[in-house]
């Protein structure tokens, strides 16, 4: 049975890399228990966690696609069963693919695109909403939607449906936070830009930060514990009043 006394539960997704791990283990060590989701990498979500145990915290990892509302309702079940309750859910989850014009994309490109970092964070914060509003005897909290710089940007060339996915997620969190905002639950989001992180691979360019980082003003790209300390942030009561925001960490891009 849970008590006040436990350590309030942050969930990531897509905490097995990038910006999530580095998320996990700052959140860990910010006195937090820690749930990273994954889809497919099971060997670095669970360094992850062996990184937090190792350091004394609690951590789990769940495989679970967060555009699969099975899935999702089934994370957000085993997190009931081992924690008895979640005070931060951070939607991290997202993916790319490799850099077209928009007249060489497919649709079911499209379709996966928004179906993984447009529908999964709804139905994450659906399920968070459930358990943390105050109209469902729950006791408040915090959702954190990682968007992207190029959500501003567009990412012509390269990137247009990720870039507008990410739009859609800022669109959501805007009235998400405004329908939320008298029942506990702060909604917030984060705007990484250049981030030295795997995904750049998936986009078919691993160098693509050093390609860029001249055009950013800090002329550097940035580290994912850069993004993890605004996230944490976010969630902490010293952002008490702080909803319905946009956290840019861009190097000023």
């Amino acid at each position: 049975m849970t008590t006040d006394s436990q350590a309030p539960l942050f969930l990531i997704t897509g905490g097995s890399r990038g910006v999530g791990a580095a998320a996990a283990r700052l959140a860990a060590a910010r006195g937090y228990d820690v749930v990273i989701s994954y889809v497919s990498d099971q060997t670095a979500a669970a360094s992850v966690v062996a990184d937090i145990e190792a350091a004394g915290g609690r951590a789990l990892a769940v495989r679970a696609d967060s555009a699969d509302p099975e899935q999702v309702a089934a994370l957000f079940a085993t997190i009931d069963r081992e924690f008895g309750r979640i005070d931060v859910l951070v939607n991290n989850a997202a993916m790319l693919m490799r850099q077209s014009r928009l007249e060489d994309l497919g649709f079911e490109r499209m379709q996966r695109i928004f179906a993984v970092n447009s529908i999964g964070p709804m139905l994450c914060a659906q399920q968070a909403v459930r358990r943390m509003s105050h109209r469902h005897g729950g006791r408040g909290g915090v959702i954190i939607n990682v968007s992207s710089a190029s959500a501003r940007l567009g990412s012509p060339n390269e990137y247009v449906d990720y870039a507008a996915s990410k739009g859609a997620l800022e669109t959501f969190t805007i009235g998400l936070a405004k329908e939320v905002a008298r029942e506990g639950i702060r909604v917030a989001c984060v705007r990484p830009g250049h981030i030295y992180t795997d995904m750049h691979a998936s986009g078919g360019e691993p160098g693509r930060v050093d390609r860029v980082k001249d055009t950013i003003p800090m002329g550097r790209g940035g580290q994912p514990e850069e993004v993890a300390r605004g996230i944490l942030w976010l969630a902490s009561d010293e952002a008490s009043f702080v909803t319905n925001t946009f956290l840019d960490v861009t190097g000023g891009k």
